[in-house]
């Protein structure tokens, strides 16, 4: 993907596909979104991590693949009934500005929408000045009441955790 991506070749924007993100496109999601600029991956974005996330979120997520059926474009949408979230937005630079990334965030909304959550949030970095201007420039807010206070967590490793209640 990689090759097809960097080497600067022809974009026909309507030869491409925005669909729900499977899990097979995982792989090629890890691929896309650690050569964004301004993105950064953690240990919460393991294949597994991403499955389970996909799995407790099923049809809100999206891809956008090319003729070939690559991915080329990606973002994460999940919520918690009051508000939606959405992580990862990325698209292969040589396809950008094709409208591409307006089409995966509406994607994600209209699934929103379709089981009444009324807001969405996204998490960027401050420093990222290109992912901040596209949100901006779509009509997001940047409050400023109020900000993300975030705390780690040990995990548990999975023989020592206690019987979940059904």
């Amino acid at each position: 993907m990689e090759d097809r991506i960097l080497l600067g070749q022809e974009v026909e924007p309507l030869q491409t596909t925005i669909r729900y993100f499977r899990t097979t496109d995982i792989g090629q999601a890890l691929q896309l979104w650690s050569m964004t600029e301004g993105l950064s991956l953690t240990e919460s974005d393991t294949e597994d991590a991403i499955k389970t996330f996909l799995d407790r979120n099923p049809g809100f997520s999206a891809v956008a693949t090319d003729q070939a059926g690559m991915v080329i474009g990606a973002v994460l949408c999940g919520h918690n009934g009051r508000a939606g979230f959405l992580y990862h937005l990325a698209v292969a630079q040589t396809y950008r500005r094709n409208g591409l990334g307006t089409r995966l965030v509406q994607f994600c909304l209209s699934k929103l929408a379709e089981v009444d959550v009324p807001r969405c949030n996204i998490f960027v970095y401050t420093a990222n000045d290109l992912g901040n201007q596209f949100w901006l420039r779509h009509g997001w807010n940047d409050p400023s009441r109020w900000k993300v206070l975030q705390k780690r967590i040990e995990l548990v490793a999975p023989a020592e955790r206690e019987p979940r209640l059904s």
